[in-house]
């Protein structure tokens, strides 16, 4: 492998801007030959997201991408992997540091510098703890901070550094005086599998060379196949995880939402509905805010001829959830937060559960349930 086809790319994300500028300033420190590519989209009111191409002395270049249709994401799409291409074949370049713009997710970029045929051999969500749970709470929309990566953009800041934070398998951590016990153990609850690295004090040069799999990555945060947290309680915060086979009643579930949403500071997982036994439900709660749409349908559903073409990693994920009256049907539902009220919060979810006497009436009586969702669902 010659040097201009060797560039490995490292992805460092997350809305904590301080925490990401201190890891990608480290990434430079510890490897030579490094540069970081960074797009800035707060730049798109003018019409061009700005580029800019430095290394550890100082900016090496800098350019303009125009938006395309309106949306600096686009432009930022569009851009990347050309400009990975002109640094691989310059040569001397050892390690390019993507560095995302604060609300960019992780994942849609991995996806884009993979598919462009380049190497992703790291992806880092950069946090300071003491920021996880006000991040987590705020319900606001990107746009009314300026953090809107379109005109179309309807993402809160909870679910965006949600989804920023679960998606990294290495987590670049502040050693901030600020963060306390239970920030710390917050955040190690909501990602238990990631690998942290303290800023400053760790291997980051390690973890951004280490490899990463876009596949696996985009199938652990699957609804139907997601790798979600285990159970915990420790340093005030609890993680609840809820796992039953009798479907909801749409009607009591409906009229729970409110409650199940502001009962954890995070939320997320699987569901079944009686009124709907075919279709796979995905629960994702942050900031106050629930969204809930379907996934697919429950390999239960399916005939055996099409099992064929569905993922192995789901058929795996369905093997382990299978029983045999309902298949992979299942409610899978993690709750993470301080001051958890566990005993209340499964008492109100198992009220929400078809009674006995519903649940012996059959399908063809669930199908007959007041459609709660569909509203909600758009149908």
């Amino acid at each position: 492998m010659t040097e201009a086809s060797s560039l490995s790319v490292v992805i460092v994300g997350g809305l904590h801007a301080d925490a990401r500028t201190a890891t990608v300033a480290q990434l430079l420190a510890e490897v030579p030959g490094s540069v970081v590519l960074h797009h800035d989209l707060g730049t798109a009111a003018a019409g061009t997201v700005v580029r800019t191409i430095r290394d550890a002395h100082g900016i090496v270049t800098t350019g303009e991408a125009p938006l395309v249709n309106d949306c600096a994401c686009c432009a930022l799409r569009e851009d990347l992997v050309p400009e990975l291409e002109r640094i691989r074949d310059a040569g001397g370049t050892r390690l390019a540091v993507i560095e995302l713009w604060d609300s960019v997710e992780p994942k849609a970029m991995a996806e884009v510098v993979e598919a462009g045929g380049l190497t992703v051999t790291g992806v880092i969500t950069a946090v300071d703890p003491a920021l996880v749970l006000p991040y987590l709470g705020n319900g606001d929309d990107l746009a009314e901070g300026g953090l809107a990566a379109a005109a179309t953009d309807q993402r809160t800041v909870a679910d965006t550094f949600a989804r920023q934070l679960e998606y990294a398998p290495v987590l670049a951590v502040v050693d901030s005086d600020e963060a306390d016990d239970e920030d710390r153990e917050l955040l190690a609850q909501l990602h238990p599998t990631a690998r942290q690295v303290l800023i400053g004090h760790g291997d980051l040069a390690g973890a951004a060379l280490a490899g990463f799999d876009v596949e696996s990555a985009a199938a652990a945060q699957h609804p139907a196949c997601a790798l979600l947290p285990a159970e915990a309680d420790a340093h005030g915060v609890s993680t609840l995880v809820w796992h039953r086979r009798r479907p909801f009643h749409p009607e009591r579930l409906y009229a729970a939402l409110e409650d199940l949403t502001c009962a954890a500071a995070r939320s997320r997982g699987r569901f079944w509905l009686a009124d709907k036994p075919d279709t796979l439900f995905h629960w994702d709660a942050a900031g106050g805010a629930l969204c809930v749409e379907g996934a697919g349908p429950w390999l239960a559903s399916l005939p055996d001829a099409a099992w064929e073409m569905v993922p192995p990693v789901r058929r795996a994920a369905a093997a382990l959830d299978w029983e045999p009256e309902h298949g992979d049907r299942c409610q899978h539902l993690v709750f993470t937060s301080p001051g958890l009220d566990r005993d209340g919060l499964e008492r109100l979810l198992e009220s929400c559960l078809l009674t006995d006497a519903e649940y012996a009436a059959g399908r063809d009586a669930w199908q007959r349930l007041p459609h709660a969702f569909d509203t909600l669902l758009e149908v």
